[in-house]
């Protein structure tokens, strides 16, 4: 391999790292916006599922859209059945899982960048289906299959991407941007379909997936001008590429003694990590996730179990309830006049939140974040499963607990955002040595979107009208999965704030998630390798002195 010869005076401590460019910001701040796809389509299926027109294609109904209420039923059976909207919901979600399982081998193959335009374009097609469709369901089920495909391929190569350019002490702050696109993917598409509701055309379900072409072309043609990981061209050989790359991304000269150690300690991460996890078949590489020792932290096991149960954990929250059902769920209240409205502004606080982790994800760390996210989220949630079986029942009419209700909807939103929505991303981007990285955060994306299936098909059955109609009190359920969130987060999650990727893999390795925030590094893989070079080199003198 191309990458084994480390620069004289590589992993020396007492180096002073390259700074923090605006550069970098700015790369990094770009590859988030792939977040845009994935809160966007998260967010305009919702409020589609319940707009008058779309209602009335998918189902024969009739609205009279002067006096806005339904002909011959009442309000609240003028709805989408549990059954489609699980399936229109859910299909997305099933599209993503496959897409992101996808795409970690193919961003392998041809690199994190093209992979990332590749999942435009899939992205595109899917959203041509779906306009195309008017009310042929099958059709719109099969765009939005191929359109989960596209945002599959992206939601985790974007993950990998950021994590392997972004400088290690904003690190956390930075793939947190991906978290903050997201909320603002969600909160556009409230927007849009906040406009287009109360249209009596097809233009009120078309204009929002439409919107959705705009994120394709500027994700797709900005990242032609950014450069490639510099952490892939090590991992194919590609040294100069490499060199070429991290000095273009960190805004230093090649010849730096910034780029050369910087360098030189993913070189011999990835030689070392190689040594562990050779060359393997296509069915081998995929196999090496699933293999160690679970009672190890540097175990490829452990680290997918992490990974995978850190995406699961964050969906169990019950935070896409709010985001998929928003607009159903809050027409079971009662005495919301106008339900896209209250949606609106729930994506609000949902963006205004986020920010937050931007500081308190380096300051406190990620660990203490998860963990009293959690708490925070368990409290809100027996809250407003409490009001919604007492004060707050429809029978009642009681606007004031209602109200109640809605405040802490928001504030378990809030809570959500600048916590477990950021750093379960973070998390992920930063546990994988590079010989398996792209491939676990493919596996970890990909439970993040099972789960999602999973919640997007289960929760219109649980709270729908025509079904097991629970109302507020799936609160119950959700409150009591964030309990699970919360120690998973405990037990499970170590702290890496403040560390190198390759320092990451040295901290999971030494010690357990609960002694991980006071572990600093020692030394650098690369000053391992010299030295084992030089030892090397020494005991050979030595045998060809006694020749």
């Amino acid at each position: 391999m191309a990458g084994g010869v480390v620069p004289q005076g590589a992993g020396d401590m007492s180096r002073i790292e390259a700074p923090v460019t605006v550069k970098a910001y700015l790369i990094c701040a770009f590859a988030a916006f792939g977040g845009i796809f994935f809160g966007y389509d998260t967010g305009w299926m919702g409020g589609v599922l319940a707009m008058p027109y779309f209602i009335e294609l998918y189902t024969g109904f009739k609205y009279d859209f002067a006096t806005k209420t339904p002909i011959g039923m009442p309000l609240s059976e003028f709805i989408i059945p549990s059954s489609t909207s699980s399936l229109f919901t859910s299909i997305l979600s099933l599209g993503t899982f496959l897409g992101a399982l996808v795409g970690g081998d193919i961003a392998d193959f041809i690199g994190r960048r093209p992979t990332i335009i590749g999942g435009c374009l899939v992205f595109t097609i899917g959203c041509i289906l779906e306009i195309a469709s008017t009310n042929q369901e099958v059709l719109f089920v099969f765009g939005r299959l191929i359109a989960g495909g596209g945002v599959g391929f992206i939601s985790a190569v974007v993950i990998l991407y950021m994590s392997e350019i972004a400088p290690k002490k904003v690190r956390g702050a930075m793939v947190s941007g991906y978290q903050f696109c997201i909320t603002i993917g969600i909160l556009l598409a409230n927007v849009v379909v906040y406009t287009t509701e109360n249209r009596n055309d097809t233009g009120s379900y078309r204009i929002p997936i439409g919107v959705q072409f705009l994120w394709a072309i500027i994700l797709g043609g900005g990242l032609l001008f950014l450069p490639e990981s510099p952490r892939y061209f090590v991992k194919k050989g590609e040294i100069e590429k490499a060199a070429k790359a991290l000095a273009f991304v960190r805004g230093q000269p090649e010849d730096s003694a910034y780029i050369k150690d910087e360098l030189a300690e993913i070189i011999a991460n990835n030689e070392f990590e190689m040594t562990n996890i050779p060359q393997l078949s296509y069915v081998q590489s995929w196999l090496a996730c699933l293999k160690g020792d679970l009672s190890k932290g540097d175990s490829p096991i452990r680290r997918t179990i992490l990974g995978a149960g850190l995406q699961c954990a964050q969906q169990l929250t019950g935070i896409n309830f709010i985001f998929y059902f928003g607009p159903q769920f809050f027409k079971q209240l009662g005495t919301i006049p106008n339900v896209f409205l209250i949606s609106l502004i729930t994506t609000l606080v949902n963006v205004l939140s986020t920010p937050i982790s931007f500081v308190t994800i380096e300051k406190l760390g990620r660990r203490a974040i998860l963990i009293g996210g959690g708490v925070g989220m368990v409290i809100c949630q027996f809250i407003i499963a409490i009001l919604g079986v007492t004060a707050g029942r429809s029978e009642l009419h009681n606007n004031s607990a209602v109200a109640a209700m809605i405040a802490f909807i928001s504030i378990n939103i809030a809570f959500f955002a600048s916590t477990w929505g950021p750093t379960a991303w973070v998390v992920v981007g930063e546990i994988f040595p590079l010989p398996i990285r792209s491939r676990g955060v493919g596996i970890s994306t990909a439970s993040n979107w099972f789960w999602n299936t999973i919640i997007a098909v289960i929760t219109p059955f649980l709270v729908g009208a025509d079904r097991a109609n629970l109302g507020p009190k799936v609160f119950f359920l959700w409150g009591s999965l964030c309990i699970f969130s919360t120690l998973f987060a405990y037990f499970l999650v170590p702290e890496l704030k403040g560390l190198s990727l390759e320092q990451a893999d040295m901290c999971m390795a030494a010690v357990s998630p609960r002694q991980s925030r006071g572990w600093r590094p020692d030394h650098t893989f690369a000053g391992e390798m010299q030295h084992t070079t030089e030892e090397k080199a020494l005991a050979s003198e030595a045998i060809e002195e006694k020749v």
